[in-house]
């Protein structure tokens, strides 16, 4: 059964993918002096496939915004084409606006590491890729210190069977993905992706972390 789940799941990610051939304008450069608003601060983290990951932390109280990008790597205005099929060196990544006064970055770390599997490298379930990795951009000393406490106590509490792979580096630049991509799980219900692959997610953080599920999201199913 285990076989045949994987084979119709990556049938499902080849339709995907194959439905948004043509689309390739390039994204735009995030100007996070503009994005943020007043009294605001921003996490960014790769966790696969960014429509799981945005779906995820919109869900999350103090929260303002989530968008889906593409960042880490050095090419400039890279489309989901490129980035998808694995020809630059960006993950799919998620930016996080929220307010330090009712959600904290450490907080939103322990989410994190809810809504993605920390010991799969190069890949997140049925994502296998570079693309896909998981990765903790830092934008401050605080938030690299508090990042890697986290990986540390997580390590030492013998959750995980393996050690933790969650890469931690320093955020340079963030290239917003194609309008397509943004709010995907709320536009697109009936995709077989967002039902067998975020779904799940979004249960599991709910079930995890129901103090911290915004008031509109408490009663979805």
């Amino acid at each position: 059964m285990r076989d045949i789940y994987s084979i119709l799941v990556s049938a499902m990610l080849l339709l995907s993918v194959s439905a948004c051939y043509g689309q390739s304008e390039g994204s735009q450069l995030v100007d996070l002096n503009k994005a943020k608003g007043a009294g605001e601060e921003v996490a960014t983290f790769a966790g696969g496939c960014f429509w799981c990951t945005e779906a995820v932390f919109e869900r999350v109280k103090g929260v303002r915004d989530v968008v889906s990008g593409y960042t880490g790597g050095p090419e400039q205005s890279p489309t989901y084409y490129e980035v998808s099929y694995g020809e630059t060196e960006h993950a799919e990544a998620v930016q996080i606006y929220y307010d330090p006064q009712v959600i904290t970055y450490q907080e939103l770390l322990d989410i994190f590491f809810v809504a993605h599997n920390p010991i799969q490298a190069n890949g997140q379930g049925p994502d296998i890729g570079k693309q896909y990795r998981p990765v903790v951009y830092y934008h401050d000393a605080a938030q690299k210190s508090a990042t890697e406490n986290t990986i540390k106590k997580l390590d030492a509490s013998g959750k995980y069977s393996k050690s933790i792979v969650t890469e931690v580096e320093a955020f340079e630049e963030f290239w917003l993905a194609e309008d397509y991509h943004q709010n995907y799980y709320e536009l697109n219900p009936g995709n077989p992706y967002i039902i067998q692959v975020a779904v799940p997610k979004v249960k599991k953080f709910k079930k995890t972390f129901p103090e911290y599920v915004k008031a509109k999201y408490s009663g979805e199913n």
